[in-house]
């Protein structure tokens, strides 16, 4: 998707036929599924499913383009890769115009090799970037908590705790800090729990910087260098390219 495109904002005319584009965006979930790339332009397009304008179909149709130009591009999962869970949480702050809500997107990985991801508007706004951050944080550790009971019952054991990787410093002291304060009363009870995971030793947050962050391709449009060089970080490849 075009960097800084705010679809959401779009005053062309609606589509006298909607349902090309429902059948479209329709088809595109059913892709992302197994392609972590179209996540986010994914999750924007399926917002304007009930009265579709002509950007928005000018923008599905670039995804189309996307995908002619990216037949062969799927996961890599690497023989040799460890059963380590990996997750990298991101958040656009204030990203939604119209209700200034945040959007979460989330990755695990397991060893090199993504197994699950999410992009998704937070359900609340969120007073500050850190606040927003640490909803993120929940997310991914929900899923990670998940995936290690999924491993388990198929007779695999997790050794260490499962890392977090987050470009936020406020968040990550806000999960290692004991202690409540007035700055983060305002955040729901049900998320403090990432802190009691911590504590156990379950899992073990880490620092990235924004640059780094890999699950920054799931919470906003990137240009075309940074977003290639996350998918391949991402260990996702050309499968028809010759080796």
């Amino acid at each position: 998707m075009d960097q800084h495109q705010q679809l959401a904002l779009a005053k062309g005319p609606v589509l006298e036929d909607p349902s090309s584009y429902r059948r479209l965006v329709g088809r595109l979930i059913y892709l992302a599924a197994t392609r972590p790339d179209l996540t986010y332009a994914v999750h924007i397009l399926s917002r304007f499913m009930q009265a579709p304008k002509e950007d928005h179909w000018l923008a599905a149709l670039k995804v189309v383009r996307y995908l002619k130009g990216t037949l062969g591009q799927g996961i890599l999962l690497r023989a040799e890769s460890s059963f380590h869970l990996n997750g990298w949480c991101d958040s656009d702050w204030d990203s939604c115009p119209l209700s200034h809500r945040s959007t979460t997107g989330w990755i695990v990985q397991l060893g090199s090799s993504p197994v699950s991801w999410k992009t998704k508007k937070q359900n609340t706004s969120s007073a500050s970037s850190a606040e927003a951050e640490y909803r993120a944080m929940n997310a991914v550790t929900k899923e990670l908590l998940f995936l290690k009971n999924l491993l388990h019952e198929l007779g695999v054991d997790h050794e260490g705790p499962m890392t977090i990787s987050c470009d936020s410093k406020p968040a990550i002291h806000i999960s290692n800090n004991p202690v409540f304060h007035e700055r983060t009363k305002h955040i729901e009870l049900d998320c403090h729990f990432v802190r009691d995971e911590i504590v156990k030793g379950v899992i073990k947050p880490f620092h990235v910087s924004t640059t780094n962050q890999l699950a920054d391709i799931l919470t906003k449009a990137l240009g075309r260098r940074e977003f290639d060089a996350f998918l391949l970080k991402l260990g996702i490849r050309n499968l028809h390219a010759p080796t």
